[in-house]
């Protein structure tokens, strides 16, 4: 296997300060690189599609959180992990293009649900396609079994990495 640049990295500090241990770089640095490398990878159907950056992952929480699609700002925003300001941004691009539409909450006349229109299914249910695709071609490097124990490794990472946000 050739040495990628992050091992060349660590291999230089472990040179110049062999008082330090720098394998932590081998798998921080990677997932840094990976996630430049996903993005660019994952983003042009996206992109295609005249979805700005984030647009798909509004449409996408909608669609899966089941019929009527209907999520409030506050909803959103916790399943997207961005601030409600960030969700309005991206809901004022996607209304404006006819995939979401704003309604008045019957539970709370004050709130407002943001739901996908038929166009909004539509166009979630074809991208959702080509977007896991992408996802199984990206990774197909890996077996089966890699997949399933990294998913696993970086799940542990998260949990551990998140335990103390709440």
């Amino acid at each position: 296997m050739q040495t990628d640049a992050v091992t060349a990295i660590a291999e230089q500090w472990k040179h110049e300060r062999p008082d330090l241990d720098a394998s932590p770089m081998l798998v921080i640095g990677r997932l840094f690189r990976l996630t430049d490398v996903l993005d660019q990878r994952l983003r042009p159907p996206f992109r295609a599609a005249g979805l700005g950056s984030g647009d798909f992952d509004v449409l996408a929480a909608l669609r899966r959180s089941g019929e009527p699609y209907s999520l409030s700002a506050g909803e959103l925003s916790r399943t997207v992990l961005v601030t409600t300001g960030a969700i309005s941004k991206r809901v004022d691009r996607l209304e404006a293009r006819g995939l979401v539409g704003r309604s008045i909450a019957e539970s709370d006349s004050r709130g407002r649900l943001i739901t996908l229109t038929d166009e909004g299914v539509e166009l979630t249910d074809e991208l959702i396609a080509v977007h896991l695709d992408n996802q199984r071609l990206l990774l197909s490097g890996l077996s089966a079994n890699e997949q399933t124990r990294l998913a696993g490794l970086l799940e542990r990472l998260t949990h551990t990495l998140t335990a103390s946000d709440g």
